[in-house]
């Protein structure tokens, strides 16, 4: 019981890291029908943002708004310059993968040749411990709930109240139809890559907010959990990602408690495969099987 209870709080803190990312990285999926597995790496890239910003002597808040900045403006960059060409060319699924693996490689190089590869940190700081119900958090991790708690609501209060949400809900569902509405959807599609790359700059700047040092691998090492929420939750689901978050943000973390500090990331791996082979389109599954992810 004294290790479970601290485990669940550190769970609870992961949870909302995954929660972040993994809504982001459903979110455009469900628009676009792109599996972008550069997203690690574009996470990895708006935290080396934050840390010149921190660097520089500017507050982490202010780096946080940075990295997040720097996620949406790349991520609409990249989908304009690289990606829709590949799609208008007729590239399915499976080919962008390919495309994205690639584009993660040249990112992931770039930042090495850039910064080198050795460990960095946000200049930040010393969080204050706080005891909650037998948990313990720092004042930074309670920060990186309550971020995660507000960029939920608002991504909820975005899809179900406004005309955008309803806009991108009619997109991933069906763009052909959504098209022939009258709906913008190159423009929806821009807005999701922007929301979604938004969500991926916060997701790598509150993962090395909650680490002692990162290096140039540091997202894309986080991309196997961030992966398995989506799936666990139903690809393109922004609700499954958020409660695939929490199962598997708190069972990696009791699992390293438990168990061994070694099975935090494998615990993710096996939800993983587990719901490959019992259930591949997911908790809530309309998205996947109707983009061609599960059968």
């Amino acid at each position: 019981m004294n290790t479970l209870l601290p485990a669940i709080g550190f769970g609870l803190v992961t949870a909302s890291i995954l929660a972040v990312a993994g809504v982001g990285f459903t979110l455009q999926f469900g628009v676009t029908n792109i599996l972008n597995l550069a997203y690690g790496d574009i996470m990895t890239a708006a935290a080396f943002v934050a840390y010149l910003v921190t660097s520089a002597g500017v507050s982490v808040w202010l780096a946080l708004v940075a990295g997040a900045a720097f996620g949406g403006v790349f991520s609409v960059v990249l989908n304009r310059a690289l990606y829709t060409p590949f799609v208008r060319h007729g590239t399915r699924l499976f080919g962008m993968i390919i495309v994205t693996i690639s584009v993660s490689l040249i990112v992931q190089n770039g930042l090495q040749a850039i910064f080198g590869a050795s460990f960095f940190s946000l200049n930040m700081p010393r969080p204050a411990p706080i005891h909650v119900a037998g948990m313990v958090f720092t004042t930074v991790q309670f920060a990186i709930i309550g971020i995660a708690v507000a960029a939920m609501l608002l991504v909820h209060l975005l899809l179900r109240y406004t005309k955008l949400g309803k806009a991108m809900r009619a997109t991933a569902s069906d763009p052909e139809l959504a098209r022939n509405c009258g709906i913008a959807t190159d423009r929806v599609i821009d807005l999701a890559w922007a929301l979604s790359g938004t969500l991926c700059g916060l997701a790598g700047v509150i993962l090395v907010m909650n680490v002692t040092a990162f290096t140039d691998t540091t997202g894309s090492q986080f991309l196997i959990p961030v992966v398995a929420v989506a799936v666990l939750g139903g690809i393109g689901q922004p609700y499954g990602a958020m409660l695939g978050a929490l199962i598997i943000g708190i069972a990696s973390e009791v699992a390293a408690a438990v168990i061994s500090p070694d099975y935090k990331n494998v615990v993710a791996f096996v939800i993983l495969v587990i719901v490959l082979l019992a259930r591949p389109q997911g908790i809530l599954s309309e998205i996947a099987t109707r983009k061609e992810v599960a059968a």
